[in-house]
């Protein structure tokens, strides 16, 4: 039997560091084998089916709750008129925990609770650590647990979707879905959104802002009850549907899962939850971000390594969620939450800065999802860079199945705002995106919800800026939207067809949704006018930005049909003068002519013997080009002398490559 090879066997810039790697490694294993023993992690992480209210086989209730440093616990709610009494006293029953049993009559479906904790010199109410049904009064804005008992639980028709080896990912937030001013619910992103995004051809939908969270501005990244699925969007019993009927549709769903922190806040998260700041927490200084103000998690705690498990298991086990992208992962990796940190070179990585707890967590995270799905997957969202993040974890990795390819859309960002595209650099720019680590998978992308937030603009807003809201009729003749508009679909296209194993979007980008995402606040009078999306703008016939929808959709659709991610592009062509950048990807060519002002006929490049057939081109009429290729139009490659110049003979391509145009071949 072969040894596995490590990462560092297949990285010489790793080995100095084998050391430490196996010794992280072994750490990872020996937690494992502490908390598991030779048995599945899967059948031991079940603090979620212990903890919080459960009703029994009998009809009666039990309700459970960690907290070692109480003194007493009351359950108070609609039932006792909100009195602590000692019928609704929990008792003690060893290890920190508390219990309290009741008959049937005491408790209904949709009555309100809290806890009431007390502890040496304090107390306070408190919502239930393991909460999976938190509410907000309307008028006083205070959370509540619920009792969630429905008597028709919701049944499930369909099966999970599958593998998703190369995902396209369609990221979302469900409260600001609708073009209405208000937060859209499950329901309404189940019947006007989930359809389009069928028809788009993506195949992933990835969902922010599921655990509850008391501040709705804070996109879901500040959660408050980490059971809880966040009630403003609806009922359970609508998001099983809406997660049913994605699967009806072969689309997986992805939860965007926040186990970076915590709310600082008390009545609501879990700070102080018995009178300690670190039952679940660090304490002193390193207990709260400097940047977020948030509690920062101890991974090293096994109530924290459990709760954070069970967590995951009950996200996928109660709504088949089909993965995980797993929200701030450079802030969990080092202690100073890589703030200010240079991630120049491997040394960082391995050095006694990076918190091995947190390593440790997210690699027993990654093994108790392939243990529950196979087919699931998980994404990090790192921006350090981490060596072997995302490598399997037999391999001395931390088990990711992806890492979202952060670089390329600041990459973007830094090209649009420093350098005209007529001196884009084709080397930079084919580096920047295929930069990638060979041993690792990745999702790229040219923008996300990050860089749509309100004090950052979209790409296309950096592009056309005021033009938007003035020249996007269709008849309108602007040079400055002509140029945002190609620019647009090919900044796309190449990102996409460059992307390592996977591509992602967010919701409304596609079409180049004109305004920035703020949410109700008080500086903006609490609008939501920023806080939805225009559906509207991309239906209209008369708008263009119809026509970029129109390409996202075709663009997707090829690169799945052809299974282009599939292989790794190869090089062909990089044209500094031109401005021109070719490569191959499976069975496809893509051309790119970045240039503003030069369309080049009969443009020779190297290129596999054959017939190639035109399948997608940025210059169609229906993605608001000015049709100068013919969709459909066959190529046959000539056997001459060199296109560039070489005098020896080879296979080649002649191409009509317009200014700012890119054309994507098939070969037959």
């Amino acid at each position: 039997m072969s040894k596995v090879k490590m990462i560092y066997d297949a990285d010489p810039y790793l080995m100095p560091y084998k050391d430490r790697i196996d010794a992280r490694h072994g750490h990872i294993l020996d937690v494992r084998r502490r908390i598991a023993g030779d048995g599945p992690l899967s059948a031991v992480v079940n603090n979620h089916l212990y903890y919080g209210m459960h009703r029994l086989g009998d009809g009666s209730w039990v309700f459970r709750e960690w907290a070692p440093n109480a003194s007493k616990i009351f359950l108070t709610g609609d039932f006792n008129n909100w009195k602590r009494t000692s019928e609704y006293a929990l008792h003690p029953v060893g290890n920190g925990n508390w219990e309290i049993r009741l008959a049937p009559m005491f408790l209904s479906h949709g009555d309100l609770y809290k806890l009431y904790v007390e502890w040496p010199g304090g107390g306070g109410e408190r919502l239930p650590a393991y909460v999976t049904r938190a509410v907000q009064d309307p008028v006083t804005k205070v959370f509540c647990a619920q009792v969630w008992d429905p008597e028709k639980p919701y049944e499930w028709k369909h099966g999970r979707p599958g593998r998703r080896p190369h995902p396209f990912i369609y990221e979302c937030h469900i409260g600001m879905s609708s073009e209405e001013e208000k937060v859209a619910s499950f329901d309404d992103f189940r019947r006007n959104v989930l359809p389009r995004i069928k028809r788009l051809g993506y195949d992933t939908v990835q969902i922010m802002a599921l655990q509850e969270h008391p501040y709705y501005g804070s996109f879901g990244y500040q959660v408050s009850n980490f059971f809880a699925l966040s009630s403003r969007f609806g009922t359970p019993e609508d998001f099983k549907r809406l997660v049913d009927e994605a699967h009806a549709k072969g689309l997986a769903v992805v939860m965007d899962i926040v186990h970076s922190h915590g709310v600082m806040n008390e009545a609501e998260g879990l700070g102080r939850f018995d009178g300690t700041e670190d039952l679940y927490f660090h304490s002193g200084p390193r207990g709260r971000h400097p940047a977020w103000g948030t509690r920062c998690f101890d991974y090293g705690k096994d109530g924290t390594l459990f709760f954070l498990l069970s967590n995951c298991k009950y996200w996928m086990e109660e709504y088949r969620i089909d993965g995980f992208r797993f929200d701030g992962v450079t802030s969990m990796l080092y202690m100073d939450h890589g703030l200010g940190r240079d991630f120049n070179g491997y040394g960082p990585y391995f050095d006694d800065g990076v918190d091995e707890d947190a390593v440790t967590y997210l690699a027993l995270a990654n093994m108790l999802v392939k243990e529950l799905d196979p087919a699931a997957f998980t994404i990090a969202e790192d921006v350090s860079g981490m060596a072997g993040l995302a490598a399997p974890f037999a391999q001395g990795g931390t088990g990711f199945d992806f890492r979202m390819s952060m670089g390329v859309a600041d990459n973007w960002i830094k090209w649009l705002k420093e350098i005209p595209d007529e001196r884009w650099s084709m080397g930079e720019m084919w580096w920047r995106l295929t930069d990638k680590r060979a041993d690792e998978k990745t999702v790229s992308y040219a923008e996300c919800h990050d860089q749509a937030l309100v004090g950052d603009k979209t790409l296309i807003f950096r592009m056309i800026d005021k033009e938007m809201y003035f020249s996007m009729h269709k008849g309108s003749e602007n040079v400055t939207v002509d140029r945002g508009i190609a620019l647009h679909k090919m900044i796309r296209l190449v990102t996409a067809a460059t992307a390592g194993d996977g591509y992602l979007t967010f919701m409304g980008n596609e079409f180049g949704h004109p305004e920035w995402i703020d949410f109700p606040r008080e500086g903006n009078g609490w609008s939501y006018s920023h806080a939805r999306r225009q559906w509207s703008l991309a239906d209209r016939g008369d708008l263009r930005f119809g026509c970029l929808r129109n390409f996202d959709e075709a663009m997707v659709h090829l690169l799945r049909r052809e299974r282009v991610l599939s292989a790794p592009p190869e090089l062909i062509v990089q044209d500094e003068q031109k401005k021109i950048l070719i490569f191959k990807r499976k069975n496809c060519i893509f051309a790119f002519n970045f240039s503003a002002t030069g369309s080049f006929p009969d443009y020779g490049f190297s290129a596999p013997a054959g017939e190639y057939e035109v399948v997608l081109d940025t210059d169609e009429a229906e993605f608001d080009g000015f049709s100068r290729l013919r969709h459909g139009e066959r190529h046959l490659s000539l056997h001459e002398k060199s296109a560039n110049g070489n005098p020896a003979y080879e296979d080649s391509l002649f191409l009509y490559l317009p200014a700012r145009c890119a054309v994507v071949l098939k070969k037959l």
